[in-house]
């Protein structure tokens, strides 16, 4: 589990980089070797391998393939996701995003940067509606409520629609959310702005790569009231995912491992005990007419 974006030196590290170098050392520790027969075989240091572990630097398909071939690991489904993480991680370090021109996403920046790379998200929220699936006006009563928006809520409420984009783009983002009932009850801004946010996720809901999900009261206690946490993935789901979580204060990354898979046993429990796509956009329904 990581917090925020470890240093060394003028280095950062990168989530797709530590979830890279987290699966490479699995592999070369199944395998019985040590850093010093990676370094071997790519004909370099045991620093360099040091730092392609832990994420440090972005990996060259050749060095990929070399490791691969040394720890016996020859099934092309692996191998393929390994590359294919690799790229994604080249691609997003050295792009120069739309995300970097908003300095009211602090550091939320990383994670908009992953989200924007990936290719699907499952998203568990108790408290809120998802990022993705936010209006204007939500976004802005809850950062604060104040009767004029402010330019920082202006910028902030744009970098929210630049993500969305996600969404609709070609090929599009796939999400599939559980949202806990109270999130539907207790939304900010009036009744103005309550019937705009469930009349979008309604609509949101009639789009093929969106599958949006309630979580009812009369399914009882959950253990996953406390935080919201989102899976993302960059390649087939469940090979390479990193699992985003926020609770007060701070945010967290789970890249791989046994977190990553305890995330979604707890997401796609949640979901097979809410209601169904059908009963959950009529709830939608029936309580915009409370509004």
């Amino acid at each position: 589990m990581t917090t925020g974006q470890p240093m060394l030196g003028n280095s950062t590290s990168s989530v797709l980089g530590r979830r890279l170098g987290g699966e490479l050392v699995k592999l070369r520790t199944a395998a019985g070797l040590t850093q010093s027969h990676a370094a071997r075989a790519l004909t370099s240091s045991i620093t360099k391998v040091t730092k392609m572990e832990r994420g440090w630097v972005p990996m060259r398909d050749p060095d990929i393939r070399a490791l691969c071939e040394l720890y016996g690991v020859r099934d092309p489904g692996t191998v393929g996701g390994l590359l294919e993480l690799a790229r994604v991680d080249r691609d997003r370090r050295k792009a120069k995003g739309w995300w970097n021109d908003y300095t009211t996403l602090g550091d939320m920046q990383e994670y908009v940067s992953l989200e924007n790379a990936a290719t699907a998200i499952k998203a568990w929220q108790p408290a809120f509606v998802p990022g993705l699936l936010q209006t204007p006006d939500y976004v802005v009563a809850l950062r604060g409520g104040a009767s004029e928006s402010t330019a920082e809520d202006e910028e902030f409420v744009a970098a929210r629609l630049a993500r969305q984009r996600r969404l609709t783009e070609d090929p599009p983002l796939t999400l599939r959310t559980v949202i806990y009932e109270a999130v539907l009850r207790n939304l900010p801004g009036g009744p103005k702005a309550a019937r705009g946010q469930l009349d979008h996720l309604a609509k949101m809901a009639e789009q093929p790569n969106i599958t949006l999900l309630i979580y009812p009261f009369s399914a009882g206690p959950h253990r996953g009231l406390n935080s919201s946490f989102n899976i993302i993935s960059f390649a087939e789901p469940g090979a390479m995912d990193v699992v985003y979580l926020e609770i007060p204060f701070t945010r967290l990354w789970i890249e791989g491992g046994e977190g990553t898979a305890a995330h979604d046993e707890l997401f796609e429990t949640t979901a097979g005990c809410s209601l169904s796509e059908q009963d959950s956009v009529s709830l939608i329904h029936r309580l915009r007419k409370e509004f």
